[in-house]
């Protein structure tokens, strides 16, 4: 999330969204891609507990990349809903996650496609160590999809996320691996395991919450001889405002490097968190601020 999906503070929750985005390609074109979106997770505090109730998490971003002849353009939509559940295991609370993404595309300037991607069904387990530090541990499992401008085969994602969250900071560090199944699409389509790691580095001032944001992503070696793995390296500044009932965030990203993906990507985001039930015993007397200041 979600790993796959924010709301920080003491109690500050971390949700991995989830998706994928990947086109189609022809055996050893570098164009298979991650899985997970990179920098899908930017802004949240992954590795911090989630107070026990049902959320639902939307992010959209637009993204364009300098490809030739014309810019490859993307919209993936990613409606998550979240349940921290008020269970326990190995000391660490119990959250789960379902995701349904939708894409819209236009590689290389041609008509816009849409299709639906992969449901991803996740669980993870997040650790309070005190003084405002968390970690966590999400499993996840993408269902294969015959959308062909997206990611199309089964895969798994571990994520291992470390959050401090106190005086109004969220520093995060999001860690994903991912492995597929199965390492060559029917359709030839290679598709090799990969690390995407999200860091986040933001200050809340009142309602407002600003700060820098960057990830990376590679893809890692592969048995198939002459493929190109995808790489890229971006940074960026969040800005985010909480009006009470929904919290929103809005960041924008740039490549600063890639590899083989045929040009810089420059991504606007969005996300919106609204809490669809929460245990008021959770966030109360000492967690009201949850609920002012994040928008739960």
């Amino acid at each position: 999330m979600l790993n796959g999906v924010g709301c920080f503070e003491k109690t500050a929750w971390g949700l991995a969204l989830a998706f994928v985005l990947g086109w189609s390609a022809t055996p050893h074109s570098a164009q298979a891609g991650s899985a997970a979106l990179p920098g899908q997770t930017l802004g949240l505090p992954t590795g911090a507990k989630i107070p026990v109730g049902v959320y639902f998490i939307n992010l959209t971003s637009f993204g364009s990349r300098d490809t030739l002849p014309r810019n490859s353009e993307s919209v993936p939509i990613l409606p998550t809903v979240a349940w921290s559940t008020p269970w326990d295991l190995f000391g660490a609370r119990v959250q789960l996650f379902v995701s349904q993404p939708i894409v819209f595309s236009s590689p290389r300037g041609a008509r816009y496609q849409s299709g639906v991607g992969q449901l991803l069904l996740a669980g993870q387990l997040a650790w309070d160590l005190g003084n405002d530090f968390g970690v966590s541990y999400f499993l996840g499992g993408y269902l294969p999809v015959d959308t062909r401008i997206v990611t199309q085969e089964a895969s798994l994602t571990h994520r291992f996320a470390a959050s401090y969250v106190g005086n109004g900071y969220n520093i995060t560090a999001n860690l994903l691996y991912g492995h597929f199944l199965s390492e060559r699409s029917p359709f030839g389509v290679l598709y090799p395991d990969y690390l995407n790691l999200d860091l986040t580095a933001t200050k809340k001032f009142g309602k407002f919450e600003f700060g820098p944001v960057a990830f990376g992503s590679t893809d890692l070696v592969t048995r198939s001889a002459g493929y190109r793995p995808q790489g890229q390296f971006a940074v960026g500044a969040l800005a985010g405002y909480n009006f009470g009932t929904v919290n929103l965030q809005a960041y924008v990203t740039r490549d600063l490097v890639e590899r083989n993906y045929g040009g810089f990507d420059t991504r606007a985001w969005v996300r919106a968190i609204v809490p669809l039930y929460q245990d008021k015993s959770d966030v109360a007397p000492n967690r009201t601020l949850v609920t002012r200041e994040q928008g739960l």
